[in-house]
């Protein structure tokens, strides 16, 4: 039976010197088409509604994604094509939805090399040179962070799973051996682990306490104030009034909030801590790029304090997803929770004659190495290009933020603190809270059926808010009220849809 045609040849991997110039081909050929299918794009998203793009991609694909037998580079290249067509467009300026930032040509190139040495961290011999290089990337970040010599790092998945690291080092070491807690396992204590975050933290708080066997429920949420920071007063009423069964197990404090980008102050919130003998974690999942700025580094005063910190550098250092680290001010924190050996991976013979990998510090096993994009991104660009990105981002902020407040129909929910603006359509013909709420809500999905711009959604107190998150440092003013007149025209044709 003849061998169905295939995309590569079998004896062609992708590390060898002959597949590696074939990938080199592969690659020019697929971002070839999908160059051509961007260039025929109107907007950041296809004007196809949900049921339309399902619709258009059953029939792209008639045999499914695994068929039987293989359509060799045609069949490839049609796929880039189509995706290219149909996924989101986030180099578009008009793409303002979402934490979600188009990724740097450097970053993605060395991501292709990534996978195509498909290196694990886990252990020195899967990929020695990508261990040596986290290493050196954790280093620098601990001490832009201010943290000292004895601090230590992981790259993971995401915020989501650095916050859930942090959380199960700080709940640990809560209820290690000899702190007046019966470690037992957690169905047994007769204390109930805690934690205390802004009532504006993100949702992976609860996410992780879930998942490490609290309960949702032991988020405890502290008000937050008019600049949208958590309260310290608070924090500290919180915490002296706890029940008697509760142990306190963490404070959080959110360094750039989704919806606001706002900064909780850490040095107090840190005094408040050490006063109660608890962890301090910083989810700076957003903020942390201020790091790389030094226009906005100083919003960052008092991280060096903090016993871990989330950063995202998919978020504002324009890596591909995904690029997240957690770092620690002490790194013997780490055995606390994910110090295990196993023979067959990491020994101790290994260990001690130098030969260990970064299995001890993570929560996976195979895990990519994630640290060459980002090492070449800032060997490329150097912190201050990196930074100069951000301030760029933040100007637009501003800008749109004057915007907002000039126009007669848009209304200013607050002033930005990172990138982000949070604002209102106001309707011309009502006021009713239900149907301006309702008004907002489609002119969104409008300008989503239309593939004209990408905007956010959130809300404030129960009211029905519109978000730019802005994340693209190439996009101009002109960019920016483009998507203020389309929001003004998207809003206009909602209050006539909804008759009033």
């Amino acid at each position: 039976m003849p061998v169905p045609p295939t995309l590569l040849e079998p004896d062609l991997l992708a590390a060898d010197p002959a597949g590696l110039a074939d990938v080199g081909r592969l690659v020019t050929e697929i971002t070839r088409e999908a160059a051509g299918a961007l260039r025929r794009r109107t907007g950041p998203l296809p004007a196809q509604t949900p049921r339309q793009l399902a619709a258009l991609v059953d029939r792209q694909l008639p045999d499914g994604p695994i068929p039987r037998h293989g359509g060799g580079r045609e069949a490839v290249l049609a796929l880039a094509r189509a995706y290219a067509a149909g996924t989101v467009d986030l180099a578009d300026p008009r793409a303002a939805a979402h934490l979600q930032p188009p990724s740097l040509s450097v970053a993605a190139a060395a991501d292709v090399l990534a996978s195509v040495f498909n290196a694990s961290v886990d252990t020195w011999d899967s990929g020695p040179y990508a261990v040596e290089l986290e290493r050196r990337l954790i280093t620098a970040l601990t001490d832009l962070a201010g943290y000292g010599p004895a601090a230590g790092g992981v790259l993971t998945p995401g915020g989501s799973a650095s916050n859930l690291q942090a959380l199960l080092i700080a709940r640990d070491t809560a209820l290690r051996p000899g702190r007046d807690v019966r470690a037992v396992g957690l169905s047994g204590l007769t204390v109930r682990p805690v934690l205390y975050c802004s009532e504006l933290a993100h949702f992976s708080m609860a996410r992780a306490a879930a998942l490490l066997g609290l309960g949702e429920d032991a988020v405890r949420p502290v008000a937050a104030d008019e600049h949208h920071r958590m309260r310290p007063e608070e924090l500290d009423r919180a915490l002296r009034t706890r029940a008697a069964d509760e142990l306190p197990i963490a404070v959080v404090a959110t360094a750039g909030t989704t919806d606001y980008g706002s900064i909780d102050p850490m040095p107090q919130l840190a005094a408040i801590a050490r006063d109660h003998g608890i962890r301090l974690h910083v989810d700076a999942a957003y903020g942390g790029g201020a790091l790389f700025s030094a226009r906005l580094r100083p919003l960052l005063d008092g991280i060096e304090l903090a016993d871990s910190i989330t950063i995202d550098l998919h978020k504002t250092a324009w890596q591909p997803a995904a690029a997240s680290a957690l770092l620690l001010r002490d790194r013997a924190g780490f055995t606390t929770t994910t110090g295990l050996r196993v023979a067959y991976l990491n020994p101790e013979d290994d260990g001690e004659a130098g030969y260990d990998g970064l299995l001890g510090h993570s929560l996976q096993t195979t895990r990519r190495a994630d640290a060459l994009k980002v090492a070449a991104t800032f060997l490329a660009l150097g912190r201050e290009g990196v930074g100069a990105m951000l301030d760029a981002c933040h100007d637009l902020a501003l800008h749109a933020a004057r915007s907002v407040a000039a126009h007669p129909r848009l209304e200013l929910t607050t002033e930005p603190v990172l990138t982000t603006v949070v604002f209102r359509y106001r309707p011309r013909t009502t006021t009713d809270p239900a149907t301006v709420d309702a008004i907002n809500g489609a002119l969104r999905r409008r300008l989503l059926r239309e593939g004209s711009a990408l905007i956010g959604r959130t809300e404030t107190e129960g009211a029905v808010q519109l978000k730019l998150t802005l994340l693209n440092p190439q996009a101009r003013t002109s960019d920016i009220e483009e998507m203020l007149a389309a929001v003004d025209a998207a809003g206009a044709a909602e209050e006539e849809a909804h008759h009033v």
